[in-house]
């Protein structure tokens, strides 16, 4: 796929009640595609997010994955303002798989450390970790080697998660068995509040919502498609291929012209090679 295409997951604090008042959380970008792209046209709306077209300014990270090796960046520092978000708009970075966020601190102090996303090594893979949200009462033991570095509730049920899939697993699972191990997983935090999350190992691109969700998997034909965020457009007809595919995921959509679907309260959704799979 060329540059540009950038699908995304956008996640924040919106919730399925639209009479539910809004209160500002993090914001989460994930891209899962068949073949390498760059997220440069997503990330120029998304970077607006961070502090210029919503309240969110308390750090900002981004991961790319390339194989098995993993490009990651974060920074505390708002993403409308940083220096390295600016180098991620120059950038053109191709991955099949990206996970970003923006965060709006409810736990833990403003600091590199608590910058999403996470970033844990299972079964000789990188495993990528994003949230949106507010876990209380959340703080399970940990008796693996997984412990948070920071002091959010993001973090640690990261490190929780990864412990029990290594528990339930030893070695490497398909996409539909890790699929079914981490509804069984979510359904165990989510009571604690909201928790939508994106997480990834290169393979696949996992999404859950508690609040708000939305999806698009774009494909051939494709269209243009105008960001909420800043007034730029793209036409995707003109810089893809035929076999290009994309799975877009969203709450507040980075394009205002495009249909999204909506996921169902309590959901988990599993991307691989552009595409929703049914598991």
């Amino acid at each position: 796929m060329t540059p540009l295409c950038g699908g995304i997951i956008v996640s924040t604090s919106s919730p399925f009640n639209q009479e539910t008042e809004y209160t500002p959380m993090c914001q989460l970008l994930g891209m899962n595609c068949n073949v390498p792209t760059d997220v440069t046209f997503s990330f120029t709306g998304f970077a607006q997010r961070g502090g210029k077209t919503d309240h969110h300014s308390d750090g900002w990270g981004i991961a790319f994955f390339e194989d098995k090796g993993l490009r990651h960046f974060v920074d505390h520092q708002a993403a409308v303002e940083s220096p390295v978000a600016e180098l991620i708009r120059r950038y053109p970075i191709k991955s099949k798989n990206v996970i970003a966020h923006i965060r709006k601190a409810t736990q833990g102090v403003v600091s590199l450390q608590n910058c999403h996303p996470f970033v844990r090594e299972l079964w000789g893979r990188y495993w990528v970790f994003a949230h949106n949200g507010d876990l209380k009462d959340f703080r399970p033991r940990l008796h693996s080697h997984f412990r948070p570095v920071g002091d959010t509730d993001s973090e640690h049920a990261f490190c929780w998660i990864m412990q029990e899939l290594a528990k339930s697993h030893a070695s490497v699972p398909s996409i539909p068995e890790l699929t079914l191990t981490l509804k069984e997983l979510a359904a165990r935090i989510s009571p604690h509040g909201t928790f939508n999350f994106l997480l990834s190992n290169g393979q696949a691109l996992w999404a859950h919502a508690t609040t708000s969700l939305y999806y698009l998997e774009r494909r051939h034909p494709f269209g243009e498609a105008h960001l909420s965020d800043e007034d730029l457009k793209l036409d995707f007809s003109q810089e893809t291929s035929e076999k290009d595919e994309v799975s877009v995921v969203v709450t507040s959509p980075l394009t205002r012209n495009e249909a999204w679907k909506a996921f169902g309260k309590g959901e988990l959704v599993v991307f691989s090679e552009g595409r929703r799979l049914e598991v």
